[in-house]
């Protein structure tokens, strides 16, 4: 929504070179960055950034969201217990198989899953990837292109379809252009509590169990965490907040109604009154006619049941709407319930008739204080073995000898020494016999190489491709690099 690229910057390990679990630089380099030179996708970028920031979690959603982070954290570190890899991933399924309804948040999540990191366009025939996942996966970019895979039109019912982040994925979406992209993406916004508003909104709101906002008819926003709102036959007739709360306009604080004056939340009356009248369209005259001015003694009686009695202290009257009112002296009831009563303070009443637009967080997050917490898990910070690191110093050589930065390198004792030492090591050795090859080293040296990578590719079919398109680039004479 912003224009910012969010992007990691470790890198995937060697056993993972095919398919990561998590993203790395390779993903960001070779899967987002390229195809962000469309403009009509970059669009949809922005776009999709902007209807994101809108949606609804639940509580459940940030458990799924730090289970995959766990998995995926794990998986990325070779020197991770296979056990604890398997306690991760049953936890994950677990909490996945439990999810209860899905939020918005976790439907407009399998819509960005399978359009920018796993999308592809043209038709189901005649396709081709865009989706940064593929991209950047030489196992799942190949993998894509068989029968096996599902090829299915990019419909909103994509936002149904679950995704597991740690493996490769059954079936794909293709769209037929970028426009596409943002036509589904419209319509599903379009059920979204940010545009529906009413009570499919102020639920949303409160089953985030988070900081939101409430826009109601008149442009007043409350800002707070929603709970313990009233609603009778399909209505919502009185909104409360608990904890620091806001109230804005056009997603300015009102001055006088930060979090410190609604420290202990907000709560008022909305609708309309008995007789159908709608208090934030009323003139200053319609006002005074009835009664309603500054010093007066004022009853409202609204449809739904709701009484408000008081001193009538000030209106804030902002674009032609009432906004707020200010009762001393107040009490607020519906039947025999009493809401408010005159010894809390001054009522600030909210003036509207109907909730028009829900989305989490505050409306003026800055006057808010709002923030976000860091993960309570970090990535780890690899501490390489003995081994490991030897083997680090063997690439490195390698490349300085690569880059003519080693004028004395010995790639006979080289070779005889990586032979011995890391023999399954197929990167490394394919980077030498590229060395080799362009050294015109004695074929005995470079033959001892290329039976080796052929025994490689013979015993672990899953690497034996990469091996072969390494080994295809130097026939070529393309580097490696």
């Amino acid at each position: 929504a912003y224009n910012v690229l969010v992007i990691a910057a470790d890198i995937r390990p060697l056993n993972q070179l095919a398919y990561t679990p998590a993203p790395d630089i390779i993903h960001e380099a070779a899967g987002h960055a390229p195809i962000i030179a469309d403009p009509d996708y970059a669009a949809y970028l922005r776009f999709f950034g902007e209807i994101g920031s809108k949606a609804f979690s639940s509580a459940r959603d940030y458990e799924l969201y730090e289970a995959i982070r766990h998995l995926s954290i794990l998986k990325a570190d070779p020197y991770s217990l296979e056990e604890d890899i398997k306690e991760a991933g049953a936890l994950l399924e677990h909490l996945d198989k439990n999810m209860g309804q899905p939020s918005e948040m976790a439907r407009i999540r399998n819509l960005h899953w399978w359009t920018v990191e796993y999308g592809l366009i043209g038709d189901v025939d005649n396709f081709k990837i865009y989706g940064a996942g593929l991209l950047s996966s030489i196992g799942e970019s190949m993998n894509c292109i068989k029968p096996a895979i599902k090829k299915l039109p990019y419909t909103l019912a994509a936002a149904d379809f679950g995704f597991d982040i740690t493996t490769q994925q059954p079936q794909l979406f293709v769209t037929p252009d970028f426009k596409h992209l943002d036509d589904v993406l419209n319509d599903f916004a379009d059920g979204m509590a940010f545009r529906t508003g009413g009570l499919n909104a102020l639920e949303k709101a409160e089953e985030s169990g988070n900081t939101a906002t409430i826009e109601l008819n008149s442009g007043l926003q409350i800002s707070g965490t929603f709970k313990n709102s009233m609603v009778r036959s399909g209505e919502v007739i009185y909104l409360k907040t608990e904890g620091p709360s806001s109230l804005c306009f056009e997603h300015r604080e009102l001055s006088g109604h930060d979090k410190a004056h609604h420290a202990h939340g907000f709560g008022g009356p909305i609708g309309r009154l008995v007789d159908g009248s709608q208090l934030s369209i009323m003139s200053e005259g319609e006002l005074d006619d009835r009664g309603i001015y500054g010093g007066s003694s004022v009853n409202l009686n609204f449809k739904s049941g709701i009484q408000v009695n008081g001193v009538l202290e000030y209106i804030l009257r902002t674009k032609g709407r009432n906004v707020l009112m200010g009762f001393s002296d107040c009490t607020v009831k519906l039947g025999d319930e009493i809401l408010f009563r005159p010894e809390w303070g001054m009522f600030d009443m909210a003036v509207g008739e109907e909730i028009v637009s829900a989305w989490p967080a505050p409306a003026d997050p800055k006057a808010f204080g709002y923030h976000f917490e860091a993960p309570s898990e970090r990535t780890h910070k690899i501490a390489h073995d003995s081994h490991a690191l030897q083997l680090h110093f063997y690439y490195q050589l390698l490349r300085d000898a690569r880059q003519n930065q080693d004028d004395l390198f010995d790639f006979q004792t080289y070779t005889e020494e990586l032979l011995q030492l890391f023999p399954k090591e197929w990167l490394l050795l394919s980077e030498l016999y590229e060395y080799l090859i362009l050294k015109e080293a004695s074929p005995h040296i470079s033959d001892r190489v290329i039976d080796q990578l052929n025994r490689l590719k013979e015993s672990n079919p899953e690497i034996a491709g990469l091996i072969e398109d390494g080994l295809a680039l130097v026939k070529n004479n393309q580097s490696l690099d």
